[in-house]
């Protein structure tokens, strides 16, 4: 039994504020830092101003502030192996090691998996050279997505039309648009529909923790570039009892065997990008986290305690443990700052959130915000998360769309269609 403990959370997101939320509600909790956290989980939390990669200055804070566990919330961190470097140091730590975060961190990784165990994805080839690819491409069935290996916090993937479109694509790829590209993937495109599908893994046992469908283009529609996450709803229309089999057997256990094979454990959430065709799954991409914005959307609907389930997963005791939902609907819509995802402006000064009458099912998650002297600035391109609970998806969306007409923000937009598949079929 686990009392008054000390947590920290890693990050600055919209997800690792509803994980601080969601934790804040344990009593079993004393004391919650966040590095470096945002205007949101300072209301919850200490904000430590450390560099979530700067691994050996935290290590120093968690060992003087006596820290029981830690939770990695974003990918470059477990990428870069802050979980093998903390587990070293004798540290509690929440998220999976390096080799296994490299289902997120290297594409290709994730590709030469799914080739070997079976695991139903699309089709692809993975080339080294500008010059290769663009060869290959001229030979190619549009449309046609392409891929930057490495990480691109959501924006590396281009779903070209034809063959100038490819170019372009390549070219932002191969000329260090998302960091230095030493490989590239091409994949054939897949028409089916979008879902994330969340388990969470204790590193021999794993529980499905909901389903849910983010919206990634910028425009009303899903048209325009992709972002980060624009807006997200669970669970996902798509689910049922056969698809859910589906997913387990094809695609979650034989990526779990194979990382076993590999002589590692998985520790953490594990979230499944699919393409669903005809009731059948195909792996689009892994992360190795929680999605954001879908944490935001699926948290306000877990009953159990989200402590109970990281000391579950720390402890190889998952199996014990009985995960209870909410039954409700849950939907998010995220403002942004306007020119996102190119360019935008931050110090953004918010009024008027305090203002905001929410009920026990509406939240406000801060993303992208920072506090200065008592007052709230935009910190990045998706600002706050508004979200919402309800017995339909309708209801739901039109209440987080009052609360942001009511934020009235002048230099920030959103899509008002979130969840049009489900809502306006």
């Amino acid at each position: 039994m686990y009392l008054y403990m000390i947590i920290c959370i890693i990050g600055s997101g919209g997800r690792e504020h509803a994980i601080c939320k969601t934790i804040s509600l344990s009593s079993k909790v004393s004391k919650i830092y966040c590095i470096p956290g945002n205007a949101g989980t300072k209301q919850l939390a200490e904000n430590i101003d450390l560099h979530i990669n700067d691994f050996g200055k935290i290590l120093k804070f968690l060992k003087k502030s006596k820290v029981d566990l830690v939770i990695v919330g974003p990918e470059k961190p477990l990428v870069n192996g802050i979980v093998d470097y903390l587990e070293d140091n004798n540290i509690k730590v929440f998220g999976p090691r390096k080799i296994p975060s490299q289902l997120e961190g290297s594409k290709t990784f994730t590709k030469n998996i799914c080739k070997e165990y079976n695991i139903p994805t699309a089709k692809f080839g993975i080339f080294k050279k500008k010059e290769e690819t663009i060869n290959f491409l001229k030979n190619s069935k549009f449309p046609i997505v392409i891929k930057a290996d490495g990480l691109a916090a959501g924006k590396g993937v281009y779903i070209s039309n034809n063959l100038s479109e490819a170019e372009e694509a390549v070219n932002e790829i191969f000329n260090g648009k998302f960091g230095i590209a030493y490989k590239i993937l091409v994949e054939e495109f897949l028409n089916g529909e979008e879902m994330s599908f969340f388990v969470i893994c204790d590193g021999k046992n794993f529980k499905i923790f909901k389903t849910a469908q983010d919206h990634k283009r910028v425009n009303e529609g899903d048209e325009g570039k992709n972002t980060g996450g624009m807006g997200a709803y669970s669970p996902s229309g798509l689910i049922n009892e056969v698809l859910e089999r589906k997913i387990i057997e094809k695609i979650i256990s034989p990526t779990l065997k194979a990382i076993e094979e590999m002589g590692e454990k998985y520790i953490g959430f594990l979230y499944a990008g699919l393409m669903i065709v005809d009731n059948e799954p195909f792996l689009i991409e892994y992360n190795v986290r929680m999605g954001d914005p879908e944490c935001q959307t699926i948290l306000p609907l877990l009953k159990t305690d989200l402590i109970d389930v990281f000391n579950a997963c720390c402890e190889e005791n998952l199996k014990k443990l009985n995960l209870e939902w909410r039954e409700d609907k849950s939907l998010c819509i995220v403002l942004c700052s306007n020119g996102y995802p190119e360019k935008f402006t931050n110090n953004l000064q918010i009024n008027n959130l305090n203002n905001l009458k929410l009920s026990n099912n509406d939240f406000i998650f801060h993303a992208g915000t920072k506090e200065r002297g008592n007052k709230i600035f935009s910190n990045g391109g998706r600002v706050l998360n508004f979200v919402s609970l309800s017995d339909s998806f309708k209801d739901a969306r039109e209440r987080a769309i009052k609360h942001i007409n009511q934020l009235n923000w002048g230099d920030g937009f959103f899509r008002k269609d979130i969840g049009f598949k489900i809502i306006d079929k």
